[in-house]
């Protein structure tokens, strides 16, 4: 049996979306090994994994967590000094002076270097949906990751060479890389049938896949060689990614070369009931601009956004420096959760369609109980963590359950952003994700100011109350106001019935009866005129 294109296409984004993603944590972790006098771990470390043993791994044996190498001690300092670099042997042939003993940057250069991805990464995102409008999202989806996964060959050197050009080349990367998830929606709406979105956008959460994949590995290849092969890994896999992604996608069912006629059939009758327009014509700026669902998956996007990039961006430092964990347990402990994410995100998904197909909730009702579970309950999570942080045990799987429950916003927000417009949803995606996507370097710039010289949990309660409120306050928004109804501004055509699958196929047998009717109407009409017209005899 031939695997259906839209299955390839999941998996195809869903890579695309762990490249994407890879780009923007690898800082992340490897600023933990490349900061001067970063000591081994303390004691605590291995008591603190020995309890976590049985309270997270379940059967696992204490003596299989140690034969992972999970508590095994990293080089220290000095050891950092004799591992091979080839960027170290250049720069000695070359008698060009720089950090041999790691960099010397205080908080506030640590959190500008780790924010600095984001300062404009929102730019791009309104251009992207109009671009791939345009061009397809083959290309700007491709290019998008393609470029970024280019510079990451280059991060090793320029550290070397200049604090200032690494801060400009990580603004650079996350400046082009802000075109992939605007222009990954005009995709979805041309290829993924109404009451499908939610599964399929839960492809989009291989950005977790990539976190918890990668956050692990780059801690062991940090352990086993250097901070800089994490880079090279990057740039190989992404290009590997690329290729494939020229060779299997395609922007639309109508241009795929081995797409089976059925399923593209399929596709097109299910997209035709959601007025997914070949020509929509112009972009209703202004209807969009005052949409209150528009703003309302803005305000979502905000809290889950300041949620999620605080605890990804900083969670590394959070448990080296608060709770002493060495750079692979680093790694293992703070990519764990975001597999977490993406397996509730995929099950949520499921469950979601399926309370669509069978018409137990309305698709406005079924966003708000995704976007309740990503903002509200996570931010209540948080909120834990604000107060509980300071046991190791604790934090860790309250970070980690609050990693899971935002898995949710693949049918939430996400998913309601194509729903509100399929021929807009780029676009939509885009001023959601411009304005949105804001907390990306916010939330840096204000946990360095609050642990500035004062790494402590006083410090870090106050950083997670604040995200726990952002997260809070944005879900309740959300609930209250938001709906997930089809636009009028999408198009002139009929509008897609608020329910499941049953009155979308009813809503498609009416649709030939309606323009029979209106046929047999204008014939009518013709003919009394025709008559009235003809000469007497």
């Amino acid at each position: 049996m031939a695997v259906e294109a839209r299955t390839v296409l999941w998996y195809m984004t869903f890579i695309g979306f762990i490249v994407n993603y890879m780009l923007r944590i690898n800082l992340n972790i490897t600023i933990v090994d490349m900061i001067a006098g970063v000591d081994g771990p303390t004691p605590a470390l291995t008591s603190n994994l020995n309890n976590m043993s049985t309270t997270l791994l379940g059967n696992a044996s204490k003596s299989d967590l140690a034969s992972a190498s999970v508590v095994e001690s990293i080089q220290n300092t000095s050891a950092r000094t004799q591992r091979y670099s080839w960027e170290r042997q250049f720069l000695d042939w070359a008698n060009i002076e720089y950090e041999k003993d790691g960099f010397h940057w205080n908080e506030k250069e640590q959190s500008n270097l780790l924010g600095s991805f984001f300062w404009v990464h929102w730019v791009l995102q309104l251009p992207g949906g109009i671009l791939a409008r345009k061009y397809g999202t083959k290309l700007v989806f491709g290019l998008s990751n393609g470029i970024g996964v280019f510079l990451c060959f280059l991060i090793p050197i320029v550290s070397y060479w200049s604090y200032g050009a690494l801060l400009w080349l990580r603004v650079f990367q996350g400046f082009v890389t802000g075109l992939a998830w605007p222009s990954m929606h005009v995709m979805t709406a041309k290829w993924i049938p109404p009451n499908e979105r939610s599964k399929f956008v839960s492809a989009y959460l291989g950005s977790s896949v990539g976190v918890a994949l990668f956050y692990p590995i780059f801690g062991y290849i940090i352990a086993w060689t250097s901070w800089e092969w994490v880079y090279y890994i990057c740039g190989v896999f992404g290009m590997l990614w690329f290729i494939a992604w020229q060779f299997l996608v395609y922007d639309s069912p109508a241009q795929h070369p081995r797409i089976a006629q059925s399923e593209q059939r399929y596709i097109e009758k299910s997209l035709g009931a959601s007025v997914q327009s070949s020509s929509p014509g112009p972009t209703p700026w202004r209807q969009i601009a005052t949409s209150r669902p528009v703003w309302m998956n803005v305000v979502a996007q905000w809290g889950g956004i300041w949620g999620l990039f605080t605890l990804m961006t900083h969670g590394p430092t959070y448990f080296r420096l608060i709770h002493h964990w060495n750079i692979r347990a680093t790694g293992f402990l703070s990519g764990m959760p975001h597999l977490m994410r993406m397996i509730f995100a995929y099950v949520f998904s499921m469950f979601a369609d399926y309370l669509l197909r069978t018409d137990r909730l309305s698709r406005t009702n079924v966003r708000k109980l995704a976007t309740g579970v990503c903002c509200g309950v996570k931010g209540l999570v948080v909120l834990a963590l604000a107060y509980f942080g300071y046991n190791a045990t604790a934090a860790i799987v309250l970070v980690a359950v609050a990693t899971m429950f935002h898995g949710a916003v693949s049918s939430g927000p996400l998913a309601s952003m194509v729903d509100l417009s399929p021929n807009y949803a780029g676009i939509v995606l885009g001023v959601s994700g411009m304005i949105g996507g804001m907390p990306g370097f916010i939330s840096p710039f204000i946990v360095g100011i609050l642990t500035q010289g004062n790494q402590t949990i006083d410090a870090w309660k106050n950083v997670f109350m604040l995200t726990a409120a952002m997260l809070i306050g944005s879900g309740v928004v959300y609930v209250l106001f938001s709906e997930s109804t089809l636009q009028p501004w999408n198009s002139g055509c009929h509008a897609l019935p608020d329910a499941g699958l049953k009155e979308l196929q009813t809503f498609e047998e009416q649709l030939p009866l309606q323009a029979t009717a209106e046929d047999d109407a204008n014939a009518k009409a013709a003919l009394a005129v025709k008559t009235s017209k003809a000469p007497d005899k």
